[in-house]
């Protein structure tokens, strides 16, 4: 007899073929033979139970409830896989966050009543996985290990489409090579762990029957596309073996009667009853699909909300209901997600008045564009305004997709470098996220993640993720300058962003002890040692080139 977990979907239809006809579980196995901490395990079920449509949990619900060892109560959501109401294969994605003994049983829900299935039992032995990321401070996130971490990444929301509408850009932006498998195993190893992507009607349509624009994707009639959700797991599998973490944008989805939905204006997407319950599903399909997957960082409802506020210039939206929905939307999610993944959404430069404030909104983010040199203050600012870690989703020198980039091509490349530097520096757990990743990958400016890598590596060992601003002032004037202490070591970041050499003379507000004196040169990713100074307040002497930047650890 084959071992239990290799019972394939067609066994279980053929053995429910056998059992009497009933509402309810007809067969259920473990496809997992010995769960693991931090790891993927899964179950199949076939049940019996009417529907017309299997996504629409009015219709039918099918919940896995476990109790960890620590006598946590988790409810998980299966999704639906194949067949139809007299036989349907659903399925359970589960990642045990503890080891030990996990007591569990599954319920089905339908307008006829409730159904539960015999209790059950697994254990889960301890792996060697991180788990899933958590809110920790303004600087770092949290794993379930307790392991600590700063993202450092870009965006990469999309593959190529078939036709892009780029001026001068059209021909790079169309090139199919820019694709995950392409992308992201070489943000891996340039040393990024973290980006961002989006749902969208040409990336990861799973909700969209057509026009994607995009031929990696097949039409298709169901509700939500399988070659779309198929390209989801696919993206979560690769971001898993490369240790990566993205934020996932969901976007509205298709709320057009074409793709099988409930058809809604963009006002009526916020307020519209019909239409929330319809984005519940969507938000129910995805967690129980992927929501099992350290891959994913955070969720993020919205790319550039207050654009969508305003896409009617003449008409917006109201800003409290689309606050409201948000409200609304993630306290379900939350209470829909047993993992607990964090939870954001993004503006682009208008603020909506309390959305920073929301209670499941883990982290607030905005996006910045022609002016660099706002991040720090605006990342320090709405932390302290609001209580909550802050992101930079998006930056860039430029973000009119129709000009040349390539002629201010150096002030691109600049400014991709120091909003990562401003980053590292600044209360944030994800350094800032920078835009047109087709153009940097071009010109290899992508490679430069490592040499911040490898400075943000040492600032979280050295301080076990322990970070903490440091006033430092410097008498020369046109540098730009930071300081952090990580446990017992000092970071201070300098720019001389002029067109001469300058003197860096550092005055600390405390007393320091200049030992161990090293330089990093930012832009050779190389260091050397700097002879040893007398214990004080100040650091004189240190010579900073045009248009360089260094950091000095001490």
């Amino acid at each position: 007899m084959k071992p239990f977990f290799l019972f394939s979907v067609a066994a279980l239809l053929l053995l429910a073929s056998r059992l009497p006809a009933q509402t309810g579980f007809l067969a259920s196995r473990q496809l997992t033979g010995r769960p693991v901490q931090y790891q993927l395990a899964e179950w199949q079920l076939v049940l019996r139970a009417p529907f017309s449509n299997p996504y629409l949990q009015e219709q039918v619900r099918v919940d896995m409830l476990l109790t960890s060892p620590s006598g946590k109560k988790l409810v998980l959501p299966c999704y639906f896989e194949s067949g139809d109401s007299l036989k349907s294969a659903w399925k359970a994605r589960f990642l045990p966050q503890e080891r030990g003994r996990y007591r569990y049983c599954f319920v089905l829900k339908t307008p006829a009543g409730k159904q539960e299935s015999p209790p059950a039992h697994f254990s889960a032995k301890g792996g060697r996985g991180k788990g899933i990321l958590h809110a920790g401070n303004h600087w770092t996130f949290r794993y379930d290990n307790g392991q600590l971490y700063r993202g450092l990444g870009e965006n990469i929301c999309w593959e190529s489409r078939d036709h892009d509408d780029s001026r001068f850009f059209k021909t790079l932006h169309e090139d199919k090579k820019y694709n995950y498998e392409y992308m992201l195993p070489a943000l891996a190893r340039h040393g990024g762990d973290y980006f961002r992507t989006w749902i969208c009607s040409w990336n990861l349509p799973i909700d969209w029957q057509s026009g994607f624009n995009n031929s990696r994707y097949t039409p298709s009639a169901a509700y939500f596309n399988p070659s779309a959700v198929q390209k989801l797991d696919r993206l979560v599998q690769l971001s898993d073996s490369l240790g990566l973490h993205m934020m996932l944008t969901l976007g509205a989805g298709t709320h057009d009667e074409r793709n099988g939905r409930h058809p809604a204006t963009m006002h009526g997407f916020f307020t519209d009853a019909k239409a929330r319950e319809q984005y519940k599903n969507r938000l129910r399909f995805i967690v129980a699909r992927w929501g099992f997957s350290p891959a994913i960082g955070a969720w993020e409802f919205f790319n550039e909300i207050d654009n969508i506020q305003f896409r009617d210039k003449d008409n917006p939206i109201p800003a409290a209901d689309i606050v409201k929905w948000h409200g609304e939307m993630s306290t379900y999610l939350r209470s829909l997600d047993p993992y607990r993944h964090l939870i954001t959404t993004s503006i682009s430069h208008r603020d909506l008045e309390g959305l920073n404030s929301l209670p499941d909104i883990d982290f607030n983010q905005k996006h910045i564009y022609r002016n660099n040199r706002a991040l720090p203050a605006a990342i320090v600012d709405y932390g302290k305004r609001f209580g909550k870690p802050y992101v930079i989703g998006e930056y860039g020198y430029e973000y009119d997709w129709q000009k040349n980039f390539d002629l201010f091509a150096s002030e691109m490349d600049s400014d991709f470098k120091r909003g990562l530097w401003y980053g590292l520096f600044s209360p944030t757990p994800v350094l800032p996220l920078s835009w047109w990743w087709e153009y940097f990958e071009n010109r290899d400016t992508d490679k430069y993640l490592a040499n911040v890598r490898a400075v943000r590596d040492e600032m979280m060992q050295a301080g076990r993720g322990a970070f903490r601003t440091v006033e430092v002032n410097n008498s020369g004037a046109g540098l730009e300058v930071f300081a952090v202490a990580c446990g017992k070591r000092t970071f201070v970041y300098v720019y001389n962003p002029g067109k001469t050499d300058r003197i860096a003379n550092l005055q600390f507000a405390t007393l320091q002890s200049f030992r161990k004196l090293s330089l990093y040169d930012c832009e050779q990713g190389s260091r050397r040692k700097l002879p040893r100074q007398r214990a004080g307040s100040t650091l004189n002497g240190i010579p900073v080139a045009a248009g360089g930047d260094i950091v000095l650890v001490f």
